[in-house]
């Protein structure tokens, strides 16, 4: 009887592990025909671009770097460019010459790296774009600094400013050996003047992953100050799994599983298309810096990485607000550190339909008795007020600072955005009043109406807030980080 039961109950497990597995395969297959099924890929998504700089690259100087990268664009111009079929030109079409989206419409093209000089600066910045973005992104910060006497370089980071194919086959290691000869190059132009970061999002992982290995390595060059834009500190595990899907991909030849998102390219300075090997960079590169502070915590040496400044608003779509707050901030010490969150826009009253509430976070903040950082919020001036004002919590006290910003939440803008913090109102491609115009496509005050579902670029994306109103402060709290004065 005992014996009948157990072979009983092994058919009946054997007969689970069989439904069990013709599920995720079915899943599986399913899966992989919707993935397969999307939108054909492009000239722009499986070209490659080998004279692209990697961390193998036999390439010793910044200058060196420059010489790639005009080898770069001469290929692109070849092998994307050039290849694109009639009826793959149009209006917003940023690889067909002359569109409205073709960075050639600008008097200078911002997706390669650049530098403003000075002779006699008063400080040297290097500047970190964001995944799938480009030098642009940081551009009119560049330019104000440089204003101020700071000798700046604006980097392209490997993979970024050419085809969304570049992302492809990039690694974090590739993004990180650039930065080593930006900082090195930028050292040398210094004359012994402070140098300092500005990092956006994935650009921010960067500027913190080399702060911390100079710290720990005094024959780098040393960062005097860091600010950190949007940072990405923290991804969704989910991230790590989504390389598998590429390798399914290649596995069955099936070149449409590299991508997560393939969409028309319509930005001259930004990707559409978002391959999974970037997610899989990102995912790494947090993990690295991770790895560092915690092993610089360990060592009781974090408190040698230099002051950081930090903006982010509460509610981002891209990066997770609390893990900066985990992994980064809280672990910090010496009270020398600045983060600075932007409420969501209290007179809106969106709370009763928000997916999550920053309340718990922002109290749970303000209240921690051994917080070792200042804690700054940019909030409604009252609950009837659009006007803004800066709220600043030293570490150890609990009282507050504030300071009127002249600043307010424009109509209809709840909260601000992750790609929204480095671009003031006017900017001239992602800004929505006054500025000198683009030459071609304006992305800052779309407003389409019409039916839902019928447009290959999805709603949520072109509704996207992409211009800062509170852009003004952003600049004034860096430059005074930096020791600096705008004029």
């Amino acid at each position: 009887m005992v014996l009948r039961l157990h072979r009983y109950l092994r058919h009946l497990l054997l007969f689970a592990l069989y439904g069990f597995a013709g599920v995720v395969l079915t899943l599986l297959v399913v899966f992989v025909l919707y993935m397969n099924g999307r939108e054909d890929l492009s000239v722009w998504h499986v070209a490659e671009l080998d004279e692209e700089f990697t961390a193998k690259s036999r390439i010793t100087s910044f200058s060196e770097y420059l010489v790639l990268e005009e080898k770069l664009f001469r290929q692109l111009d070849e092998e994307v460019y050039g290849q694109v079929e009639a009826e793959g030109r149009g209006l917003i079409n940023r690889y067909s010459r002359g569109s409205l989206s073709d960075p050639g419409r600008w008097p200078q093209n911002w997706n390669r790296s650049y530098e403003l000089r000075q002779g006699q600066p008063q400080a040297a910045v290097l500047l970190l774009h964001g995944m799938s973005d480009s030098p642009y992104s940081l551009r009119n910060l560049g330019e104000r600094l440089h204003q101020a006497g700071v000798y700046v370089v604006g980097l392209r980071i490997p993979g970024h400013g050419t085809a969304p194919s570049g992302l492809v086959g990039v690694s974090w290691k590739d993004m990180a050996a650039a930065v080593d000869l930006a900082m090195r190059h930028l050292a040398d132009k210094a004359n012994g003047q402070p140098l300092h970061i500005v990092g956006y999002s994935n650009g921010a992982a960067l500027g913190l992953n080399f702060a911390l290995s100079s710290a720990a390595d005094p024959t780098r060059p040393q960062i005097t100050s860091l600010a950190l834009i949007s940072p990405q500190i923290g991804i969704a595990k989910a991230a790590a799994l989504a390389v598998w899907q590429a390798r399914l991909g290649t596995l069955l030849g099936l070149d449409k599983l590299a991508w997560n998102v393939i969409l028309p390219e319509y930005d001259p300075y930004k990707y559409g298309s978002f391959a999974v090997n970037a997610g899989d960079v990102a995912y790494k590169l947090t993990g690295e810096v991770q790895r560092q502070i915690t092993s610089m915590t360990n060592t009781g040496r974090l408190g040698e990485i230099p002051p950081i400044l930090a903006f982010s608003s509460v509610v981002d779509a891209t990066v997770s607000a609390p893990a900066l707050v985990t992994g980064l901030f809280n672990r910090l010490s010496g009270g020398q550190h600045e983060l600075v969150l932007f409420d969501i826009n209290r007179v809106a009253e969106i709370e009763p339909v928000l997916k999550w509430s920053p309340d718990a976070m922002l109290e749970a903040l303000q209240k921690n008795p051994d917080r070792a950082f200042t804690l700054g919020l940019v909030t409604n001036k009252s609950e009837a007020s659009t006007e803004v004002v800066f709220t600043r919590l030293k570490p150890g006290e609990t009282e507050t600072t504030d300071e009127e910003l002249g600043l307010g939440w424009p109509q209809n803008i709840y909260s601000l955005t992750h790609v929204a913090l480095p671009f003031p109102p006017d900017d001239p491609l992602y800004g929505v009043s006054g500025g000198p115009g683009s030459p071609g496509i304006n992305l800052g005050d779309i407003a389409l109406r019409g039916e839902r579902n019928v447009l290959v670029v999805p709603a949520s994306e072109l509704l996207r807030l992409r211009w800062n109103p509170f852009y003004p402060f952003v600049e004034h709290k860096v430059a005074e980080f930096f020791g600096l004065e705008l004029p």
